[in-house]
């Protein structure tokens, strides 16, 4: 495959030591463990990765809650259907744990027949009953509030499977309702997610509601998972531009070797034929030739040219009957260990969060998806641990901008999402960072490596910690965070700041094709701007004290990838490619200082692999279409320009200059200079 076709934005090579997938005496693996420490906290948010054994904790959690907290019953709600299944009955004594799990079936709701309406009674009889234990879809569980009140749910744990499906924004009922109860206070909750920022850069909870989870967060890392795997070594992410139909060009990309789901596009979507049917008949026929259906699975069988019987699972069919036999198909817990059961997965709304296919290689997704989080999700499909399976890779096909189109402003808004999506994704899979400032009397700290030569008195040392999955990082000059608040955002939610940035569309335009842009007005006021709106309860000092937190990590993961892609000969570096590409920035450049951090543009290695991947002409167009839009100084803009300014004065004496040939002491000056004029065009009028 040439690299005009598909471009590794990010790949990740991780050291296989096992630790992830170890168990303790209860039968817990570490994220199991960590979370059940906390199972004495009313309000317990867990933050881990798809497949880490989340659905496992919280029934470790529940039982306790239930058992010797006094809780009398334990409500699991789950954003669709298919997902209640992760709450099956599980003999956790068999592996050490002292009760089991068990529901019994007429309260797992995702399974009973009815209405979301008609469930909502089912749960009013539960909360009366004997038994303790029920699931039911997050539809259910908010006609069910909504029918008896949230007094009924008093002295119950709430547990909600995937919760960046909660939105502080009023309209989001289940948002609304967990704050009233968190309000009265009597109910325990449990919160899940695998990503933690919504794909609409809505926050998840009220800042006051969120409080209450402070000492109840677990935290478990895409890293340390993948860190802690037994098989998987490798996760590759890229995206793909392709012109014409996407049916044509599906096949550059999919391997019939490997494990595949394929999401095709939303019907409504640029991509879509506006024929879903024929779609997947032409994905289809490019594999190879039709043998027929199994009647047993209901999966398509088709030959390949080398011989090979290719099992097919269609899960875009409209028939009820069809499609219901092939997803029971792929739920048979039967064929859970069996690698040959099926081979490639054909959804567009299925298979997405909570769907648990092991052997799954490749998660082939074509068209923009409109959230982060799904990308999140979708990503989690492939990110599985399993025999034989060494490494696993996620795909964008977009459709490549075309001038004659009338769409084509809505396909270079779908190209800058892709790019967003991809630098967040390589944030999330990346070691955590903990930056301190570089003092004299700074020294190693223990359990961090440091490198060859070791720790180095009186230079910026990066040290790093395989078992945590952890960097050590000193930067000159670096603001630390004072309040509490700004010290947990520091270390837990830069991942979230980040990706409120990269999804501020002016940015990501003017990082990628802005070629006048001075890097400080992105890392220094849109970032600043972002932190203001998003944490207005933290002061001056605090707000930039993660501003730069957040700047350092987003720009040292984009200058350690752009050592690694430059360095790749193609030989495997188990799992240093990117701690190699932070050490060597940081000796190339002898200090890391915080202004130098600044000065780097965050877009500038996206933009060099997306000329990689598009085609000369549509990327000339996609910068005319750009360039075109002029940006204007905002009164807003022009106050933290003038803000900053002083800020320079107290450190050099003098205020920034207008002719000055440093384009960043230039463009403040023009910030206090717009500030200047409107002044006086207001004394005048």
């Amino acid at each position: 495959m040439s690299s005009k076709e598909t471009a590794p934005s990010v790949s990740v090579t991780y050291a296989q030591n096992g630790n992830s997938t170890k168990s303790n005496e209860l039968g817990m693996r570490p994220m199991q463990e960590r979370a059940y420490e906390k199972r004495g906290e009313q309000y317990l948010l867990i933050k881990s990765p798809p497949a880490s054994g989340k659905s496992r904790a919280l029934m470790f959690v529940a039982l306790d809650k239930l058992h010797n907290q006094g809780l009398r019953k334990a409500i699991i709600t789950v954003p669709e259907k298919s997902i209640g299944s992760s709450f099956a009955d599980e003999p956790l004594s068999k592996f050490g744990f002292w009760a089991d799990w068990h529901v019994e079936p007429k309260w797992n709701l995702c399974n009973a027949p009815g209405s979301d309406g008609s469930k909502a009674d089912s749960v009013g009889s539960f909360l009366k009953g004997e038994d303790q234990v029920l699931v039911c879809p997050h539809a259910t569980f908010r006609n069910a509030v909504e029918k008896f009140g949230i007094e009924a749910f008093d002295d119950c744990l709430v547990a909600v499977d995937e919760f960046h499906h909660v939105s502080a924004n009023p309209e989001n009922k289940l948002g609304a309702q967990l704050g009233e109860l968190i309000g009265r206070d009597k109910v325990h909750i449990v919160a899940m997610t695998g990503s933690y920022f919504r794909g609409d850069a809505e926050p998840v909870l009220m800042p006051d509601d969120e409080a209450k989870f402070r000492e109840g967060t677990v935290t478990y890392t895409y890293y340390e998972q993948l860190n802690g795997y037994k098989y998987l070594k490798q996760l590759d992410i890229g995206y793909f531009f392709y012109s014409g139909a996407y049916a044509d060009d599906i096949v550059k990309v999919l391997d019939p070797h490997e494990k595949t789901i394929i999401h095709i596009p939303s019907v409504n979507s640029r991509e879509s034929t506006k024929d879903k049917h024929r779609e997947v008949e032409h994905i289809i026929d490019e594999l190879g030739d039709w043998q027929g259906t199994d009647p047993a699975t209901g999966f398509q069988l088709v030959k390949t040219s080398d011989g090979r019987i290719l099992r097919i699972a269609d899960l875009v069919d409209d028939e009820a009957a069809k499609r219901d036999k092939v997803s029971a198909a792929l739920k048979d817990p039967a064929q859970k260990n069996n690698r040959d059961h099926v081979d490639i997965i054909i959804a567009l709304g299925m298979a997405k969060e909570g769907f648990d296919w092991v052997w799954c290689e490749h998660a082939l997704t074509v068209g923009y998806r409109a959230s982060l989080t799904e990308i999140v999700q979708i990503i989690g499909r492939a990110t599985r641990d399993a025999p034989g399976k060494s490494r696993a890779r996620f795909t964008n096909l977009i459709a490549e901008p075309d001038a004659s189109e009338d769409a084509v402003t809505e396909a270079v808004n779908d190209t800058l999402k892709a790019i967003a999506a991809s630098l967040l994704m390589e944030q999330v899979l990346a070691p955590r960072f903990n930056f301190t400032p570089k003092r004299p009397d700074s020294g190693p700290v223990e359990g961090f490596d440091y490198g060859e030569g070791g720790y180095k008195e009186g230079e910026c040392n990066v040290g790093f910690n395989e078992e945590s999955g952890q960097f050590q990082i000193e930067i000159k000059g670096l603001t630390e965070p004072k309040s509490e608040e700004a010290e947990r955002i520091c270390q837990e939610d830069l991942n979230e700041v980040i990706a409120a940035f990269v999804q501020d569309k002016p940015t990501v335009e003017r990082g990628m094709f802005d070629e006048e842009l001075v890097p400080e007005e992105l890392t220094q006021v849109r970032m600043g701007k972002i932190i203001k709106d998003k944490y207005p309860e933290l002061d001056d000092e605090d707000q930039e004290a993660v501003r730069q937190h957040a700047i350092a990590a987003l720009n040292l993961t984009q200058k350690a990838k752009e050592a690694a892609l430059k360095d790749d000969d193609g030989e495997d570096k188990a799992n240093t490619a990117l701690i190699d590409g932070v050490r060597k920035f940081a000796m190339d450049v002898r200090e890391l200082d915080i202004d130098l951090i600044d000065r780097i543009n965050p877009f500038s290695e996206a933009y060099a692999i997306l000329a990689k991947t598009m085609s000369e002409e549509s990327l000339k167009q996609v910068a005319a279409i750009i360039s075109a839009k002029k940006v204007q100084l905002t009164p807003e803009e022009a106050r933290d320009l003038a803000k900053r300014a002083l800020k320079f004065k107290q450190e050099r004496g003098r205020l920034p200059s207008i002719t000055s040939p440093d384009a960043w002491e230039k463009r403040m000056a023009e910030g206090v200079a717009y500030l200047a004029r409107m002044k006086s065009e207001a004394a005048d009028g």
